[in-house]
């Protein structure tokens, strides 16, 4: 046998009588029941989310109880009745309270009054325990917010009042500054008064001589302005400000001569790689040109600080942009050393046809000003030696105290070392290409040339002279049709 649900039957009694004193809303209903369908008038209580029915409204003990959490309540049409209890049946107002899962008939109620039935529908609607928590989180949120609020206002409050004192503190030093000037108005007075009462001779012998004095000191000044207009010291800075604007002038025409690099060469050969029937390949473009762009781009921005210094002339600081650029001057390297290579690829894209058309193309452009490729490509070559002749020209006029000396100078070192180990390698490099093409031209090849170590000395027309350093070795070519090894070592203890 199934055993009975146990409950605190006690507390139970308790709640059904607050609930009957104190309960958010009692009334009589009617009830339908279960057995028989019939109605019973009851006296409702409803406590939070627990519904309370009495037999009547003294009575001491609940007849039943109902737990409304999770329900639902809402309004219902009348049943369908015969015409004799249609008339009755209208002046009901039915709502039903359906429970949370299956297996538990709804409780259908109804009242006589339509007021008193959408009161009830309401409260009991309003009765679930997880609808108030909801609430509760909601106004949580909104006190938290109120909360930061009112600690923002505080902060700013306190700011406000720091401020206050601040301003308390500069009137009051304000207040004493001015009463410390009328009392050099005060002071001052008496002579005011000697100079009202003053002779009108006396006057007119001081206006003149203030007139002399005044006449000498702009004769003086003006005289120590020419004096230095004359001086070795100004004719230095008329120099030093005339090579600035030269070396303007100069990255003004050099940035332009990589635009036109950029935009009408390299550029339109991209997109002639990129096309069905390409005249040339990517990589060669890329060999060619190499990092031609990137080059722009720096001189673009070192262009942009030169012209903002301009701009506050004849304030003149260029040694921080010196200190800018000299870090990026690297990939001069790469370019120099590949640019022997790149004019050989181009050379050699230069027999394709299709591509010797699409170039001359490109150099008859009108902003080229009839230039060709390779004299484009010759232009970054010489753009590290031309700093260092402006450099050395600049420091020439440049005084030993001046604020820009030492970054000038550092900035010349810097430059004078990247191009040397620049021309170091243009000479390996160049060494080595030389060294392969003699060694293609003999028949049977030529191990000794494939060494690094080999320099290349000279190449006449009947012969062809190489030398190494470490062991004494000789090549001698009679003819360029036949070619004879003289191999000569000369080994010392």
């Amino acid at each position: 046998m199934q055993k009975s649900v146990r409950y605190n039957e006690g507390h139970a009694l308790f709640l059904s009588a607050v609930a009957r004193k104190e309960g958010t809303k009692r009334g009589f209903l009617s009830k339908k029941t279960a057995e028989n369908s019939r109605w019973h008038e009851k006296f409702f209580a409803l406590y939070q989310n627990i519904l309370f029915y009495f037999e009547n409204e003294q009575s001491a003990r609940p007849a039943g109880i109902y737990l409304l959490e999770g329900c639902t309540c809402e309004r219902v049409p009348a049943p369908k009745m015969s015409t004799t209890g249609k008339e009755a049946l209208e002046k009901q107002h039915y709502f039903l309270i359906v429970f949370g899962h299956d297996g538990q008939k709804p409780l259908e109620l109804r009242t006589d009054e339509e007021s008193e039935c959408d009161e009830w529908v309401e409260a009991i609607q309003q009765a679930s325990y997880s609808d108030i928590i909801i609430e509760r989180e909601v106004l949580m949120q909104k006190y938290i917010h109120l909360v930061q609020i009112v600690e923002t206002e505080k902060v700013a409050a306190n700011q406000l009042r720091t401020q206050l004192e601040d301003q308390d503190t500069e009137i009051e030093r304000l207040k004493s500054e001015i009463v410390a000037l009328n009392k050099t108005k005060e002071r001052m007075r008496p002579y005011h008064v000697y100079h009202e009462n003053e002779d009108p001779d006396i006057k007119k012998i001081k206006k003149v001589q203030s007139f002399m004095r005044g006449w000498l000191c702009r004769r003086k000044w003006k005289i120590i302005v020419q004096d230095y207009i004359c001086s070795p010291h100004a004719e230095s800075m008329r120099k030093r400000n005339q090579i600035v604007f030269n070396m303007v002038e100069a990255e003004t025409e050099y940035v332009h001569q990589l635009s036109i690099l950029v935009n009408c060469f390299l550029r339109p050969l991209r997109m002639a790689a990129s096309s069905k029937k390409p005249p040339i390949s990517h990589d060669d473009v890329s060999s060619i040109f190499l990092n031609s762009e990137t080059i722009m781009f720096l001189h673009e921005i070192f262009h942009q600080g030169l012209k903002a210094r301009i701009a506050n002339w004849p304030t003149l600081v260029l040694a921080d942009l010196f200190d800018i650029l000299l870090p990026m001057l690297n990939i001069y390297q790469e370019f120099v050393r590949n640019h022997q290579y790149s004019l050989q690829v181009l050379a050699n894209c230069k027999q394709n046809r299709d591509f010797d058309k699409l170039l001359k193309q490109y150099e008859s452009n009108a902003a080229c000003e009839g230039r060709m490729l390779e004299t484009f490509l010759t232009y970054p070559m010489f753009q590290i030696p031309r700093y260092i002749i402006t450099l050395h020209e600049l420091l020439a006029h440049t005084p030993h105290e001046h604020v820009e000396r030492k970054s000038l100078e550092f900035a010349k070192s810097k430059l004078e070392e990247l191009s040397r180990v620049m021309h170091d390698e243009v000479s390996d490099t160049e060494n080595i290409r030389k060294n392969l093409a003699i060694e293609r031209m003999i028949v049977e090849g030529c191990d000794i040339l494939l060494d690094t170590s080999q320099t290349f000395v000279r190449q006449g027309k009947f012969s062809l002279m190489m030398f190494n350093p470490k062991p004494f070795q000789m090549l001698y070519c009679t003819s360029n049709d036949h070619w004879s090894l003289i191999l000569k070592r000369a080994i010392s203890d």
